[in-house]
């Protein structure tokens, strides 16, 4: 993702070809704000080329990571506005202890009061982009605390438990079926180990919660709440990279010595040390949790997290990229349509199309001299009001050769280098039951559209994220 790997789709940083959300407010009278996680550039260094980063591409205020994961106690390339800055060196956050799920929402506090000191007759827009759950399960005790316990009974029982409460509450149809399980518990022979990760990512969730409360307070105390148009949204399904889960990197130097103030910390991820001089620890039975442990929660849990369909993240089957969209807004959501399920399926790229409809914005053509291209997408707010939302094309995917389109009920879905596979998801929403065999002329009739997108997004030649030497263009099928 931010690796030049030889192609317009892939030059690992956003281009001037496109807009951000901001560049497209900010000129319609909004004021841009942001805190939390970019990962959409090259450069991640303190010097270098900063002409994609946020403030550099609409935000008139940032607080976050450039970088795309790191500790929770001791995040690498942390930055006010274009500054780096260390969690001891910060002028404008101090906090008792640092963790950064807080430090995330309590800077979009901050904002949000300096916004009302400023400028209280203008509106704006704020990206919020918590890191947590991402890895490494980092957490505070007393939030852990909540659920000691909780996940002791293993993996089958919990995916039951949320598959049957999923469909009491109607989040999926009750034809839908359980997709096969990942692990098997009796074969864990650490289950206390097996159980703390999951706890852990419980409580990295709980914080998060708790930090969008405290955003949502805020709201409210300067009587904007209702006014707000706040969209909730995961950027993909549960992850299961098995990082520093299995080789253990030793008990590390015997002369580590205390960071500074102004002390970056040079590693993402281990072999790293601690603020205080501790050595990082990673491998089976480390405890998760504390700023000197750095692991993830694994292919096991991530099933559960996506119960009950199939894959994960990197994958585009529905493990992979469905997530709930929380829209709140009690003063543009009629009353009729508040605490209901919404079946229109939408995309990432919507979202675009849906603030600069609300904004009353007009999306350019050009900027600076460069010529932007059509934006994809649509607007989400007829769904808002029990219209239809009248797609014309399909909603699309492409992620490291992993592909699929959907249009209306069906789904053409596929790994990278392997054949598509065609799903009905107003029956099969787990993608259980492939119909590719039995409907040839859907799936040649959807793989020619998304060759189509494809082609558009510069996603072509498949395979190109590998980088030029080792991009190959898969055939037709």
């Amino acid at each position: 993702m931010t690796d030049d790997k030889g192609y317009d789709g892939y030059r690992g940083q956003l281009n001037r070809q496109c807009v951000t959300i901001p560049e497209v407010l900010g000129p319609a009278g909004y004021r841009t704000y942001m805190c939390g996680k970019w990962h959409v550039c090259r450069n991640i260094k303190s010097d270098g080329d900063k002409s994609d980063w946020p403030i550099q591409r609409g935000f008139e205020k940032y607080y976050g990571t450039i970088t795309g994961a790191g500790s929770y106690y001791d995040p690498t390339s942390l930055c006010r506005q274009n500054t780096f800055i260390t969690p001891e060196n910060d002028p404008d956050y101090h906090p008792a202890q640092f963790y950064y799920t807080d430090a995330i929402a309590d800077n979009a506090v901050r904002f949000l009061q300096q916004h009302a000191k400023e400028s209280p007759d203008k509106p704006f827009f704020f990206y919020v982009a918590f890191t947590a759950a991402h890895w490494p399960m980092h957490a505070k005790e007393k939030d852990v605390a909540k659920y000691h316990g909780k996940y002791d009974g293993g993996y089958d029982p919990i995916r039951r438990a949320r598959i049957e409460r999923a469909k009491k509450l109607g989040l999926i149809d009750k034809n839908v079926e359980l997709s096969p399980e990942a692990g098997d518990w009796s074969n864990i022979h650490n289950k206390a180990w097996e159980s703390r990760c999951m706890e852990v990512y419980a409580a990295m969730v709980d914080s998060m919660d708790q930090g969008v409360g405290r955003i949502l307070k805020q709201l409210r105390v300067q009587n904007q709440l209702d006014n707000t148009l706040i969209l909730f949204l995961q950027d993909n399904g549960g992850c299961a990279e098995p990082m520093n889960r299995m080789q253990s990197n030793g008990k590390g130097p015997d002369d580590l010595k205390p960071f500074g103030p102004n002390d970056l910390q040079p590693q993402i991820w281990p072999p790293m040390q601690t603020r205080d001089g501790r050595w990082v620890r990673r491998g089976e039975g480390v405890m998760p949790g504390p700023p000197d442990t750095y692991i993830a929660y694994g292919k096991n849990w991530a099933n559960v997290s996506n119960t009950p369909f199939r894959e994960y993240k990197h994958w585009v089957h529905e493990g992979g990229i469905s997530t709930p969209l929380i829209a709140h807004w009690p003063g543009g959501i009629p009353a009729s349509k508040r605490n209901r399920l919404e079946t229109q399926p939408g995309h990432l790229v919507d979202l675009m199309a849906t603030c600069v409809d609300l904004a009353g914005a007009g999306y350019p053509t050009e900027r600076n001299g460069q010529k932007i291209r059509p934006r994809e997408g649509i607007s989400l707010v007829p769904a808002f009001t029990d219209l239809s939302l009248n797609r014309k094309q399909p909603i699309f995917w492409e992620h490291e050769g992993n592909r699929a389109l959907r249009d209306g009920n069906w789904k053409l879905v596929a790994k990278e280098n392997q054949s598509w596979e065609l799903y009905d998801m107003s029956k099969d929403r787990s993608e259980m039951h492939d119909l590719s065999q039995k409907q040839a002329d859907r799936v040649k009739k959807m793989a020619a559209e998304w060759d189509i997108i494809a082609a558009r997004a510069d996603v072509l030649p498949l395979g190109a994220w590998h980088g030029k030497a080792n991009a190959k263009q898969i055939p037709k099928e």
